[in-house]
């Protein structure tokens, strides 16, 4: 029923966009007879609207894994350097929130361990709409900040480096066998800002999969049964994620990008000093408006980075920006 629903949403769009276009033209020519350059701008506009929208679902037609429509997990893990990474991990953290919220996805948080003094260590989100892992999936690996730190009494340049990995929700028709004696379980108490649950109770769950070294943690609720089934699901949707980055050409190389997060693995650096520049180094895409980036404007580099991958070929040789 779900795919009979996504197919007829599809098919409907199509025929509102061929109506649609075939509408505008319409005013468009009604106002250039009739001279009226008010009816004429008007349909230009839409117009360009409608555009838009057809090159989002065309990007979307690209989305054809066999996890790309599922929800997924999204994980945000400051770099070496301190306060300064932390606080550059929150603000990725805020970033990949606001583009979620802003495309009608739900956010569940499942772990955040707090910097000492500012920002986060690391957090983890599940993100649950349709495709969220087909737009996400571009995102994972290092990404680099050059600004004038905050922290810094002598207000000097700073570089800082945070590392996203993001795997897909595993649902019914995945299957993934995992061996209870190969995986170790902890207990802890919850991190967080206290009150009469948190730091008194171990409900925390951390799974580590021996074989692969592969470690989850969910804290998110208090009953400790409930975080232990919901990283069980994240354990999962980790090893299918492992499994599929097997199978493309770049898993060794993008295995690298996270796990060095600093120099030479980033995939898209930040400059917002001494001028403002965000530049993809897969596909060559930049903007100067690093405000609406960090807000969540984030489609003009998923899709490039999207139909890049879809297309075939190895990355693109981009000079990073200093």
């Amino acid at each position: 029923m779900q795919e009979r629903t996504l197919l007829e949403d599809q098919l409907t769009s199509i025929d509102r966009i061929e109506r649609e276009l075939d509408d505008q033209i319409t005013l468009i020519e009604l106002g250039e007879s009739e001279k009226d350059s008010g009816v004429v701008a008007d349909a230009e506009g839409a117009l360009r609207k409608l555009k838009d929208e057809v090159a989002r679902r065309e990007l979307e037609a690209l989305l054809s894994g066999e996890a790309d429509a599922n929800d997924s997990y999204l994980e945000v893990h400051a770099g070496s350097g301190g306060t300064e990474s932390q606080d550059w991990a929150s603000m990725l953290l805020r970033m990949y929130t606001r583009w979620a919220e802003k495309h009608g996805y739900k956010i569940d948080y499942l772990e955040e361990t707090p910097g000492e003094e500012a920002g986060i260590k690391s957090a983890t989100i599940q993100v649950k709409g349709h495709n969220a892992f087909g737009w996400l999936k571009t995102e994972g690996g290092v990404h680099r900040l050059v600004r004038i730190s905050p922290f810094d009494s002598n207000a000097r340049r700073h570089t800082s480096f945070a590392g996203v990995t993001v795997y897909p929700v595993v649902d019914d028709r995945i299957v993934v066998d995992i061996k209870e004696a190969d995986v170790r379980t902890d207990t802890m108490r919850s991190g967080g800002a206290g009150g009469q649950h948190v730091n008194k109770t171990e409900s925390a769950i951390r799974l580590t999969h021996m074989p692969t070294g592969i470690v989850v943690v969910c804290q998110n609720d208090r009953s400790q049964h409930r975080n232990r089934a919901q990283a069980w699901q994240m354990l999962r949707a980790k090893l299918y994620e492992a499994e599929l980055k097997k199978r493309e050409e770049q898993a060794a190389a993008e295995q690298a990008a996270k796990t060095d997060i600093g120099w030479g693995h980033q995939i898209r650096s930040y400059v917002l000093q001494p001028y403002q520049m965000v530049k993809d180094l897969r596909t060559g895409v930049s903007t100067s408006n690093t405000g609406a980036v960090l807000d969540g404007d984030l489609d003009e580099f998923m899709g490039a980075t999207l139909a890049h991958k879809a297309f075939g070929g190895p990355p693109a040789q981009v000079e990073d920006v200093d």
